[in-house]
């Protein structure tokens, strides 16, 4: 089968990115165009990010999680350890992750390097999940092979009988992760290709301002 998708096109004409209005943070500029992707609407998750590891076959590998925090420390996500992601983590912890906000025709680029966030902290973000989404990570054994789709829905349906009226305990291969950036690109479109993009590097006392061609 052949698709041509050369008639796709689009200009990008909502807004613009210059120096002149930059702030010395990248994450004051993030939270900025955040809260304004939020407000905007037409983006059902804001919140779902591109994280792209080094697998251990070699390849890179893309998939969507949800960011549930970002503050001065990092980019924080929640996941299984034992999970597919989560190995590639264990042997090679730096990440890139990506936001596309094709409403505003923005996208922010972060590299940064990633470690898991404190036991207490996991635990308190799993006791504040639904228990469905409790008993789903207790269920799951993320990214290993199964039989089928009944299994899981019936190892689900088991415990659901097990801790009826009881407290989920929080598995011990899951918890969170915190990215701490190191670079962020931010991308807003602009007509006839020549988008905006700018780059701020870490450089340990500050952050370094530069623009790259589109």
């Amino acid at each position: 089968m052949n698709r041509d998708l050369t008639s796709y096109r689009k200009s990008y004409e909502k807004s613009f990115l210059e120096e002149n209005n930059l702030p010395d943070s990248p994450l004051t500029l993030f939270s900025k165009w955040f809260k304004e992707v939020e407000e905007a609407g037409g983006v059902e998750e804001a919140n779902a990010m591109t994280i792209t590891t080094a697998g251990l076959d070699g390849f890179p590998k893309a998939r969507i999680v949800l960011l549930k925090q970002f503050d001065e420390e990092g980019f924080v996500f929640y996941t299984n350890y034992g999970s597919e992601k989560g190995k590639s983590i264990a042997d090679n912890n730096k990440v890139c992750i990506s936001f596309f906000w094709p409403n505003l025709e923005r996208q922010v680029i972060i590299k940064g390097i990633v470690h898991k966030t404190e036991e207490e902290e996991s635990l308190r973000y799993f006791l504040s999940r639904p228990r469905g989404s409790q008993l789903g990570a207790l269920a799951s054994d993320q990214s290993e092979i199964i039989e089928s789709r009944d299994c899981i829905e019936k190892r689900l349906e088991s415990l659901k009988k097990e801790y009826q009226g009881k407290e989920i305990p929080k598995p011990q291969s899951w918890g969170g992760y915190r990215i701490k950036p190191i670079e962020f690109e931010f991308w807003q479109g602009r007509a006839n290709r020549l988008h905006d993009r700018i780059l701020f590097s870490d450089q340990k006392e500050n952050w370094k301002i530069e623009r790259l061609s589109p």
